[in-house]
């Protein structure tokens, strides 16, 4: 992920498994960002009401509310919250949910290092304040310019579906 040398995120990560969520951590970690975890959509809305994030991370199948349940309390909540999706079966969650309301990037798991970093990457470039340090106000640009084909979600510009 190279957006620039000095600069470091605050992700929140929300997955049901444990293991997944530290993983998560763990690889964001290494390039020296912040993250904190949350195993349910409950404590991830509990940790939003105390802290400011740059990007949250969430699975789709969270137990008792979902991903999709979570993006859209947050984005009511939070209207301008870059929100990356990471999950097993997109090709199944697409035919049901189509496409998942208030979720700027779909990552298909299992994923790489590089994959997870360039989704983060174009989300971030989705929202150059927080790529510029500030979190005062989001605003979309146009596409990433290595950007594949995407599909749109009417609810959020440049909606990607899957890398």
């Amino acid at each position: 992920m190279n957006p620039s040398a000095n600069t470091k995120y605050h992700f929140l990560v929300v997955d049901g498994d444990i293991h997944l969520s530290t993983t998560f951590a763990l690889m964001m970690e290494f390039y020296e960002h912040e993250v904190r975890t949350a195993h349910t959509s409950e404590a991830a809305l509990a940790l939003l009401e105390k802290e400011r994030f740059d990007l949250i991370i969430t699975e789709y199948w969270l137990p008792q509310m979902n991903g999709e349940q979570l993006a859209a309390i947050i984005q009511h909540q939070w209207p301008n919250q870059p929100i990356l999706m990471a999950t097993a079966n997109i090709d199944e969650l697409i035919k049901h949910v189509h496409p998942v309301a208030g979720v700027d990037c779909l990552l298909n798991k299992p994923f790489s290092m590089s994959q997870l970093r360039e989704a983060i990457l174009w989300v971030l470039d989705r929202y150059p304040k927080i790529r510029q340090g500030g979190l005062e106000t989001h605003g979309a640009r146009d596409r990433h310019p290595a950007e594949p084909e995407k599909s749109r979600n009417p609810q959020r510009p440049g909606y990607r579906r899957s890398l």
